[in-house]
């Protein structure tokens, strides 16, 4: 075709650009400018006064939190109110707004128009009339009646109170600056415990007037069966559970849990608490939970946990307490500076959850034994666990560990169809195992005069009794340990948490006189969680885990199981022609050891059936610490009780 120039000059000035023709006949939007109305938290008392909540939590059936909250305003205008969204210890933004319902507000006794922020679904804004003292608000808070909604946290026996679920504050100030005096109404005859104090009135208390950070930092667990324990040192276990015969301690129990108490104190030198409350629900009807708080912790474990020691979920529940113990100094004390904020609107970062968590997983474990809660050969079998679980995380190949820290925002604990590749919240355990190699290096550097426990008392053990926060970033952490033994610990970390990965760090094994080693039997922690979840853990060997019924519930990425075809869901219903069962398929695996022939299976996907062969001859696997010289290593002397 043949065109004229003045076409041809035409055509270049306006077609720029492969999308120049496509625009000519698409209409174009320009974005408005989005402004955030919300005042921004200043650190200023709030000039209201203290608001008054409170909260009928009488409701065990239909499990539903009354609120009143009256908040006194100090002048007329617009005025944002908030329900918290970014919580800690969640390390997410995680407030359940979904399940606040009935809202109203009213001044002087009329109503008050609110909208709702499209920009921030936490948000509520209302205007105060002139000449109003104070704003009501009322509203229910409907927790969850089954699991498929969230965690079920009123039972007919116990209830928790999480008070960021049945408040709201006024946003532009620090919420350490805003005073509240909460009032609860429990259950007729129900007692109630919290690191909150109070006056109680028949089953109405009446905590003291508190700061709403602070109020938020402390929950309540109330039941009909309910037991207090003096540990020593101000803190106390407060124990409720859904039968009464599971509150009878022996005292050997107590006193492992009393020493727990002792040896967090030796370790790190100073409490940073007027008192502390351990909330213990033994339950298998209220929902799971382990969370920390700087005066108090949430704890949930299975019955039994007193009344059957030997149990397979009281084993893997001993963890717990040393867990959320430590976080009273290790990330509610000392946090790091991006991941403390001053309100619950503004977001955190969490890129040093490998301190925060990964540091308190290695204390959980190392008072844990300390205290006799987890006997010595019981912590080595967590470690062996731990190391061997680390090594399936395949996605450590594509994705650093620091990564990881960012997974409580990315999936919220959701799960995961192949989680050894997209990798999970890796920087507890991994955290762990590098901590470990820290302190195996410390002794190393010192001739075995110093370690981590001098860390931990430079780190954690700064202002006793205070129980504000002081943060802290990695540079400080870096020169901490410097301060205990000179090191490339800047590089250190770099090599481990920056950088990606092939196998989990394992020199506080090999620096600590042990080595991880495999065999047929499974150590005292890997046979409990197979007991607990009822399920064959083989994702250290033919690359799966399955429960007891068939269905898979895992795969290793890149393992026979996976180059087979099978994915979590799948359930396999027979294994060489015989209905499947945990022990035949074990069976099967050894015996694919001795024949080296294929293992036949039949499989169930949805409603399709598949006949697979795995190919896999290296037998049962599972892992285990095995001592490497003669005489006591650093990892021994780590654990051996220091009161």
């Amino acid at each position: 075709m043949i065109r004229s120039l003045a076409a041809a000059l035409f055509l270049s000035t306006t077609l720029t650009g492969p999308l120049a023709a496509q625009d000519a006949i698409r209409a174009r939007p320009t974005a408005p400018v989005i402004n955030d109305a919300t005042p921004a938290p200043r650190d200023a008392p709030y000039p209201g006064g203290t608001i008054r909540l409170e909260v009928d939590a009488t409701d065990t059936m239909q499990r539903i939190f009354r609120v009143r909250e009256t908040i006194p305003v100090a002048a007329a205008g617009p005025m944002t109110l908030l329900m918290p969204q970014w919580l800690p210890g969640n390390h997410a933004p995680r407030g359940q707004i979904d399940k606040l319902a009935g809202l109203s507000f009213t001044a002087d006794g009329k109503p008050l128009a609110w909208t709702r922020d499209p920009l921030d679904v936490y948000a509520f804004r209302i205007d105060v009339p002139q000449g109003a003292k104070q704003v009501v608000a009322q509203f229910q808070f409907l927790s969850a009646t089954m699991p498929n909604q969230g965690r079920v946290v009123v039972t007919p026996k116990m209830l928790n109170i999480q008070w960021e679920s049945v408040s709201l504050y006024p946003a532009g100030y620090y919420t350490r600056q805003i005073p509240v005096q909460a009032t609860v109404t429990y259950p007729a005859g129900w007692q109630a415990a919290s690191a909150l104090r109070g006056r109680r009135t028949g089953d109405t208390i009446a905590y003291d007037v508190i700061d709403y950070e602070a109020l938020q930092d402390s929950p309540v667990f109330a039941g009909v069966h309910y037991k207090a324990v003096d540990l020593g040192h101000n803190v106390t276990l407060n124990i409720v559970a859904d039968d009464a015969d599971e509150l009878d301690a022996k005292p050997d129990q107590i006193e492992k849990h009393r020493k727990l108490v002792a040896e967090a104190g030796s370790l790190f030198g100073a409490y940073h608490f007027d008192h502390y409350d351990f909330l213990l629900a033994i339950t298998d009807e209220m929902g799971g939970i382990g969370l920390e708080h700087h005066r108090s912790s949430e704890n949930q474990v299975e019955p039994g946990y007193f009344k059957k020691p030997g149990d397979a979920d009281a084993l893997l529940d001993r963890n717990l307490l040393p867990h959320e113990f430590t976080h009273s100094w290790d990330g509610k004390f000392r946090r790091p500076d991006l991941l403390w904020t001053p309100d619950f609107r503004t977001p955190m970062q969490d890129n040093l959850l490998w301190v925060y968590e990964g540091q308190t997983q290695f204390w959980g474990y190392v008072l844990g034994a300390r205290s006799g809660l987890f006997t010595k050969q019981e912590t080595l079998d967590a470690y062996a666990h731990i190391a061997a679980k680390l090594d399936t995380a395949r996605g450590r190949e594509w994705r650093a560990m620091e990564d990881t820290t960012h997974d409580p925002i990315i999936s919220a604990r959701r799960p995961k169809g192949w989680a050894s590749w997209q990798r999970s919240e890796d920087y507890y355990n991994e955290g762990l195992m590098i901590w470990l190699e820290a302190d195996a290096i410390l002794r190393r550097q010192t001739g075995g005069k110093r370690g981590l426990d001098d860390f931990a008392r430079a780190f954690f053990g700064i202002n006793p009794g205070d129980w504000g926060q002081v943060v802290y970033n990695r540079d400080e952490v870096v020169r901490t340990l410097n301060g205990v033994a000179p090191y490339d610990w800047d590089g250190f970390f770099k090599s481990r948490v920056d950088a990606t990965t092939k196998e989990s760090p394992k020199g506080g094994f090999a620096l600590g006189g042990y080595k991880l080693v495999y065999g047929d039997t499974p150590g005292a922690i890997t046979r409990s969680a197979e007991s607990a979840q009822k399920m064959v853990d083989q994702s250290f060997g033919i690359g799966l885990t399955i429960k007891n019924d068939g269905e898979i519930s895992g795969i290793t990425w890149d393992s026979a199981a996976f180059r087979a075809g099978l994915a979590t869901g799948t359930k396999i219903v027979a294994v060489n022609g015989d209905e499947y069962s945990s022990d035949g398929f074990k069976a099967a695996i050894k015996a694919a050891q001795t024949v080296r022939k294929p293992i036949q299976i039949i499989v169930r996907q949805d409603k399709y059936y598949r006949i697979l062969s795995l190919a896999y001859w290296d037998g049962l696997r599972y892992p285990r610490l095995e001592k490497t010289g003669e005489g006591e290593g650093s990892l021994d002397r780590l654990l051996k009780p220091k009161t």
